[in-house]
């Protein structure tokens, strides 16, 4: 079961939560889903979500790549959300660790999240740690650049009202909790 962990109400009245568990389990209106470029979903996030949702969600990832071409960080793809709760999966394609420029492409892909989102009108999404498991970025570097570009984007009207950040892991949450308390204390 997914535990909330820590929850901040933002200036516009958009709420953002830290939650541990499993991001499969979320009923927001979409998923967000740390994807390659070819959007094949093997190992990790994509894996799992490619095993709670079945395999519709491989062949609509299968027929965007075909006819999109591949991922690329500012512009993800979507598909139906398959055997899960969520009405759709956002495929997200966040940066390999040392190819350059990573935060800046962590905020791209997150931006392009937000954006889609606000296309299909969604009022609810649920975000991984993006680039942390086999991409290799830094877990409390990640996390700054996600709480950042979230908390800017939500701090606009949207018709986003909640923005989870869902992370499954005790090491992964140990350092969204760090970068939580630096970006949302008292003091910032």
């Amino acid at each position: 079961m997914n535990r909330l962990v820590k929850e901040t109400i933002l200036p516009a009245g958009q709420t953002l939560q830290l939650v541990q568990g499993d991001i499969t389990a979320e009923t927001t209106d979409a998923i967000v889903n740390a994807a390659n470029a070819h959007l094949q979903h093997g190992a990790g996030v994509a894996g799992a979500i490619l095993r709670q949702g079945g395999l519709t969600i491989q062949r609509e990832s299968d027929a965007w790549v075909s006819v999109h071409g591949p991922v690329s960080h500012a512009e993800p793809a979507w598909t139906s959300g398959g055997n899960l709760a969520c009405r759709i999966v956002i495929h997200a394609v966040g940066p390999v660790w040392g190819e350059g420029d990573e935060d800046a492409k962590l905020a791209a892909a997150v931006g392009g999240v937000l954006r889609l989102a606000e296309e299909f009108k969604l009022a609810s999404v649920a975000f991984p740690a993006i680039s942390t498991g086999i991409f290799g970025f830094p877990k409390e570097r990640a996390a700054g650049v996600l709480f950042v570009s979230l908390r800017e984007y939500l701090e606009k009207p949207s018709s986003l009202k909640l923005a989870r950040v869902v992370v499954y892991d005790a090491a992964t949450i140990t350092a969204f909790e760090k970068a939580w308390h630096d970006h949302f204390s008292p003091e910032c």
